[in-house]
């Protein structure tokens, strides 16, 4: 289990959304001191397929997801508190069955 953060300080956030599969999917950058991002998301209930230039960490601060990464058929299920890793120029396909997924995407 992962050291979550409970806060960024020193930041810049950019005020407007990223918005995804019709608001289901939503997420804030954020800026960190020595110019490296973040975005702070939450994700509803369904199936997204997100493509990835850069590689990413994903942690899940609160709820529950199935994470198919892009190439494999292995499914595996990340509760708050476990992250998994995206190559760049790659993808992965990821489900909520109830509540929110709350996550923190760091760009590797």
């Amino acid at each position: 289990m992962s050291s979550l953060p409970t806060q960024f300080d020193g930041v810049t956030v950019h005020t407007k959304a990223n918005i995804y599969f019709d608001g289901n999917v939503v997420s804030h950058t954020v800026l960190l001191p020595g110019g490296a991002k973040k975005t702070l998301g939450l994700i509803r209930p369904g199936e997204y397929h997100f493509s990835t230039a850069a590689a990413e960490r994903m942690e899940i601060v609160a709820g529950t997801c199935r994470v198919t990464l892009d190439g494999s058929t292995a499914t595996q299920t990340h509760a708050a508190g476990t992250a998994f890793e995206v190559p760049a120029n790659s993808g992965f396909t990821i489900a909520v069955a109830d509540g929110l997924c709350e996550y923190i995407c760091s760009f590797l």
